[in-house]
């Protein structure tokens, strides 16, 4: 015997949950306006670092800042990606559901 959730038909969903090109706009700008955010953050990481070059005799020092940098460089660049492509992608559902609301496209 299992507790999983049935899925709601679409019929009994409530209509403040329906997806709409507007709400996926709003979602859209807010995703922008992060990944914009962590544009500038990458950007403003990556002056910093090339700025400031490791300084040390000790191998291990330089490849653990290596990796440090290389890491924190990653994880920025990562962010950026990630909200940059759900914005993107929420552009573009909405205008599907423009397109399949106002030209019945299936």
């Amino acid at each position: 015997m299992t507790n999983s959730p049935t899925p709601t038909p679409e019929k009994d969903r409530p209509k403040d949950k329906e997806v709409t090109p507007l709400h996926c706009l709003m979602g859209s700008t807010i995703s922008g306006s992060l990944a914009f955010g962590l544009y500038s953050l990458t950007f403003s990481i990556f002056q910093s670092f090339a700025a400031k070059p490791l300084i040390s005799h000790n191998s291990l020092v330089l490849r653990i800042g290596s990796l440090v940098r290389t890491l924190v460089m990653g994880m920025a660049s990562l962010g950026t990606f990630i909200f940059s492509f759900v914005a993107f992608g929420l552009i573009l559902l909405a205008i599907q559901l423009f397109l399949k609301r106002h030209f019945s496209i299936k």
